[in-house]
């Protein structure tokens, strides 16, 4: 076995790490029951570059169910619970704010046509070949007398230190039986700031038809661990040239490229997104408004036309993407619930803060503005910020300024007109109660009317003004009072 000593793996991680109780309670099952274990994957790989990390892989060399109970009995149970996967003879166990994954070594072999492995008992150096890359293919030894020393079967350290994500064996072969391992190589190129060597990446660029085989909700889950990131541009870029974005986000490819005629151009669509995404996250960590700031152009493409006049035109982009989102969420597996809608609501406003403050902003327009918006008012004006994605220093100065006065503006109309949650004071069973109307759709026409009265000034949002203005408009209509 390559075992590094101890005192080498102390001098790349945080002193007394190993001593958490943690690590000698499943030092001590380890013991009792004869077996050999070790800790293995990100975490040691977290601990060799001094990122904070909380989720344990422990493999074992025999029963990893028998061994997890063994180590789940010495917590204190009020303080722990345990989850058992006697089919993948996996456990979990969460303590505190500590997630502790227990396995039985094993060995996998994959058929061409499926993602699922068969799966037996199997050695340490088994386990070792089944791993993804060689960074995280390191071992740490929570037996005595070699508790703490670190077992590195493919010069993983070294990689660490010159930044190199690889497979530890062929990468075809490590790609074919798990074609998500080419997700995951990207995250962690993008996470980590490292490269991925040369012959693992071509060989996800071979590779890159093979994630068909995986279900859509792994992939999501990977795709959106990227976007969790700091600066996910850098693993859409990689997603891009590698052929594995068209996989699963063609429509999002299709925003690629600049075209010109007569000598105007358009901005390439693709890598501004991408500038707009990374801004955002400088904003927010919510997942949502993210992926708001990754379809709000999502339409260009179809939208796309070229004026003699003007150049480049995207007209309708904003409606027509929000009506794409549905679609795109359900392909991926994402939720079609309140998060869609948000994201729906957001991508067709996206426009309206910055058309706003290219304008005079009225009491008007804002609170048309805050009424659509609702509660995600802040958060369209975040997406719009960053929006912003001129190279002119003073244009994104000036637009920036211009998007703090409309927000300033909504805030005085607000505290002004208490719009928070706001809907008309005229109701349908008012008008239904008033009038008579035989046409039911005439009930949504007398209240929208009122409506806009409100949101133009027009008249306050009272009812007794809200009645003689509907009286006006029902007698237009030919409609009568009860």
């Amino acid at each position: 076995m390559k075992f590094i000593r101890s005192w080498i793996l102390y001098l790349c991680i945080p002193v007394g790490v190993l001593e958490h109780h943690i690590f000698q309670l499943l030092s001590k099952s380890a013991e009792s029951m004869g077996l050999k274990s070790f800790v293995v994957g990100g975490f040691v790989r977290d601990l060799i570059l001094k990122r904070d990390n909380k989720d344990v892989d422990v493999v074992v060399i025999g029963s990893g169910i028998d061994y997890a109970q063994n180590f789940y009995e010495l917590l204190p149970t009020k303080e722990a619970n345990i989850a058992y996967f006697k089919n993948f003879g996996t456990a979990q166990i969460k303590y505190k704010d500590w997630i502790i994954e227990i396995i039985g070594a094993r060995k996998e072999s994959y058929r061409r046509d499926s993602r699922k492995p068969i799966v037996e008992n199997g050695t340490l150096e088994d386990d070792q070949n089944r791993r993804d890359f060689t960074i995280n293919s390191l071992y740490i030894s929570l037996n005595e007398p070699n508790f703490g020393e670190l077992y590195d079967p493919f010069n993983g350290v070294q990689d660490l230190q010159d930044g190199i994500i690889k497979t530890p064996t062929d990468p075809d072969t490590t790609f074919s039986d798990d074609p998500l391992r080419m997700l995951r190589a990207i995250r962690f190129a993008a996470r980590l700031g490292f490269e991925i060597e040369q012959e693992t990446w071509n060989s996800i660029c071979r590779n890159a038809h093979r994630l068909e085989i995986v279900s859509q909700e792994r992939i999501t889950d990977e795709f959106n661990a990227m976007i969790l990131g700091t600066k996910p541009s850098v693993a859409f870029d990689l997603l891009l040239k590698s052929g594995l974005l068209e996989q699963f986000f063609p429509e999002f490819v299709k925003l690629l490229g600049i075209e010109t005629i007569d000598g105007k151009s358009h901005k390439d669509n693709f890598y501004h997104t991408t500038q707009v995404l990374d801004q955002i996250c400088e904003l927010t960590d919510n997942l949502w408004l993210r992926w708001a700031a990754i379809l709000h152009d999502i339409a260009k493409p179809q939208t796309k036309r070229f004026d003699p006049e003007v150049g480049w035109t995207f007209h309708g982009h904003e409606d027509r993407g929000a009506r794409m989102v549905k679609g795109i969420f359900k392909r991926l597996k994402l939720p079609l619930d309140e998060k869609m809608r948000y994201v729906e609501k957001l991508v067709a406003m996206h426009l309206r803060p910055i058309v706003l403050s290219k304008e005079i902003v009225t009491d008007s327009a804002v609170r048309r503005l805050v009424v659509e918006a609702g509660d995600d008012v802040s958060d369209l004006l975040i997406l719009c910020q960053a929006d912003i994605t001129s190279k002119n220093k003073i244009k994104v100065a000036k637009h920036i300024e211009n998007l703090k006065k409309v927000e300033e503006k909504i805030q005085e109309v607000l505290e002004k007109d208490e719009l928070r949650n706001w809907q008309p004071v005229l109701t349908g069973n008012h008008i239904l109660e008033r009038y008579e109307i035989a046409d039911p759709r005439k009930i949504g026409d007398i209240k929208n009317h009122v409506r806009e009265a409100i949101l133009d000034g027009i008249i306050p949002n009272d009812l007794e003004q809200a009645f003689k203005i509907a009286d006006e408009f029902a007698a237009t209509m030919n409609i009568r009072i009860k």
